[in-house]
């Protein structure tokens, strides 16, 4: 094919994602896997031509990925997290290269290429691991913390790679081992130069993202151009990218060194708002890249070799980890979703693999295998995940409903479904008082956390007919959903409804639409979460602003009441959009105007009571603004 402009290739790319994503995530794959299989399309239909520009420039993607990161890594939680950096990342760095390793020397390479194969195979996905956490939900709990330890660690290991490939070299290469994947300005100076050189750059990346930024950036946010401070942000990336580059470190440890040293910085939130969509669009385009990378000639030509290849890969390093987790004292679940997770090959492992053939320690061939497998387990992460999530996470849950408490004989007077921390606390009140209360969670996590401070909580989806049934809502009085999940909130509602119809139900809300459909659904009592706290909140506000208590509790009183007699009004509505949305504005605005004139007439009341009490103290005057 002949040569395309970045336009065309621009266009092609974005097609490809468009198109193939929400296919993708509709049929519950990720997004990870729909770019892959964009970039495997593009490839195979030769779409665009030479691809090394577009990966490079879609690598920044990780780079940028990483300065986020950072971003969140406060330092004292980079130290709270050592363990998970030098230790479990160590150890996993050792033991997948280990057994990478041993695979390479059965099969017949030389111990240089089994060592070089199982360090470079060690690597994972950092941008594919955390997307696909993200994804699940898990990027902030035990799994995540253990993933995020092991990635930076390996991204930490890639600097120390590129001086030790060069030693396994098979043949002499004069000036291999001051070779770099990318040029450097230190190529061919004396070790002792690199290495000041090298901690030059780190300790101007620390110094100057503590001392000369937040300057800089209070400078540029006083001239109030939003599009200034996002193109300072990306400067900023950018710098610290290219200076690690010159020096020959990762351009991404750098972006995460840069953003850990900006964690504490008051401008952090706003990096964040302005980098993060350049984070998605690019990752997007770095795994369509990958996914265009796969050689499909040579996976055509040898496919039961590159498959059990990139099957051995998987299980091995997730053998591997699951060890090493358990080493090191995870629970077994955690250990293996953490297995699951690291289980492929990395980014870094394209780059120290060209790096590799250049300094002859693996020949062109055996680069190419590797290659293959390496983006072929990468694509084949969201599906591994998604077959471990379906036959081993969902198994887990079910095997421990067996374990839940015993449900007492006596007829309860309530049911708690959903122990979190609106449901904790609607329960308080109800033991406080001795009413007996049956708890009901689906959390494993939540309920081992709870029944560490006493609580009898039952493990159980409050869904299901027999469950419920079981908890005595044939006999109960009442049934309280307070469940994170919306539409789950809805089905319950429905069938407690239909089947219980003894139970008063009252149910939680996460908004005005929410407790409509929970009141079509049955419920007999809606409470919308925030409300009564945002109201709550309204009256000290008013308090501090210079009403008396008594004026700020009849204003909240009469903006309550308003407030009900308008949800009452639009109930019938709710449904009919657009009939919906034209009764909210006419009605909220018949609202105000009734709740303009109360205020003013409790304002009238309050002054006059005032003048006529002599011992009042002077009320305090608000100016108008």
């Amino acid at each position: 094919m002949h040569p395309q402009s970045l336009l065309i290739q621009a266009l092609v790319y974005l097609a490809a994602g468009v198109i193939s994503v929400p296919i993708a995530k509709r049929l519950g794959l990720g997004s990870v896997l729909g770019y892959l299989i964009a970039g495997a399309i593009v490839a195979a239909l030769h779409l665009v031509g030479e691809q090394g520009d577009v990966r490079h420039f879609a690598e920044f993607g990780v780079v940028i990925l990483l300065f986020l990161i950072g971003l969140e890594v406060r330092p004292a939680l980079l130290w709270q997290m050592r363990t998970s950096i030098f230790g479990l990342g160590l150890a996993q760095l050792l033991a997948s290269a280990a057994v990478m390793g041993a695979v390479a020397l059965m099969l017949g390479a030389s111990w240089q290429v089994a060592v070089a194969s199982g360090l470079i195979l060690a690597m994972s996905s950092t941008a594919i691991v955390l997307q696909n956490l993200e994804e699940k939900g898990l990027r902030q709990g035990p799994v995540g913390q253990a993933a995020f330890g092991v990635l930076l660690f390996q991204d930490l290991a890639v600097i120390p790679l590129f001086a030790l490939l060069p030693l396994l070299a098979t043949t002499p290469h004069p000036g291999v081992a001051m070779a770099s994947p990318d040029p450097s300005l230190l190529e061919g100076l004396p070790a002792w130069v690199r290495i000041l050189a090298t901690l030059a750059a780190i300790g101007g990346v620390v110094v100057g993202g503590r001392y000369l930024t937040r300057p800089m950036f209070r400078f540029i946010a006083a001239a109030r151009l939003r599009e200034i401070f996002t193109a300072s942000a990306l400067l900023l990336v950018v710098g610290v990218a290219a200076l690690m580059e010159l020096v020959g470190l990762s351009p991404a440890l750098g972006a995460f060194l840069a953003g850990v040293v900006l964690a504490e910085s008051e401008f952090r939130r706003e990096l964040e708002t302005d980098i993060e969509p350049f984070r998605g669009l690019l990752l997007g385009l770095f795994f369509i890249t990958v996914g265009a990378g796969l050689n499909i000639g040579l996976i055509i030509a040898r496919p039961v070799l590159i498959v059990s290849l990139t099957l051995g890969l998987i299980v091995l390093k997730a053998l591997a980890m699951w060890g090493v987790g358990l080493a090191f004292r995870s629970n077994r679940r955690d250990a293996a979703t953490v297995a699951v997770s690291l289980a492929q090959g990395g980014e870094f492992a394209f780059v120290l693999l060209t790096f590799a053939v250049g300094a002859r320690v693996l020949d062109p061939a055996q680069a190419a295998l590797a290659t293959s497998v390496v983006a072929l387990s990468m694509a084949l992460t969201p599906l591994a995940f998604a077959l471990y999530e379906r036959l081993v996470l969902n198994r887990t849950k079910a095997r421990a409903e067996p374990e839940r408490l015993p449900f007492d004989d006596g007829a309860p007077d309530a049911i708690v479904a959903g122990f979190g921390r609106f449901g904790q606390i609607a329960t308080r009140l109800l033991t406080a008082n001795e009413f007996k209360v049956v708890l009901l969670d689906s959390s494993i996590e939540q309920i081992d956390t709870i029944r560490q401070f006493g609580w009898q909580v039952h493990y159980g989806d409050a869904t299901r007919l027999d469950l419920l049934r079981a908890a005595g809502a044939a006999k109960a009085k009442l049934l309280l959903v307070a469940i994170d999940d919306k539409d789950k909130a809805v089905e319950l509602v429905k069938a407690a409804t239909e089947y219980f119809p003894n139970l008063t139900i009252m149910a939680r809300a996460f908004d005005r639409r929410h407790a409509y459909e929970l009141i079509q659904a049955g419920g007999d009592e809606v409470e919308r979460e925030t409300f009564e706290s945002a109201l709550n909140f309204g009256r000290k506000a008013l308090v501090r602003l210079g009403f008396s208590e008594r004026r700020a509790k009849q204003v909240a009183t009469i903006f309550r009441d308003h407030d009900l007699a308008l949800f009452k009004r639009l109930a019938p509505v709710y449904g009919e959009e657009e009939r919906y949305i034209m009764a909210s504005r006419d009605s909220r605005a018949t609202m105000e105007k009734l709740l303009g004139a109360e205020m003013r007439r409790l304002a009238k009341e309050e002054a006059e009571d005032a003048d006529n009490d002599p011992k009042a103290p002077p009320r305090p005057r608000l100016e108008a603004s």
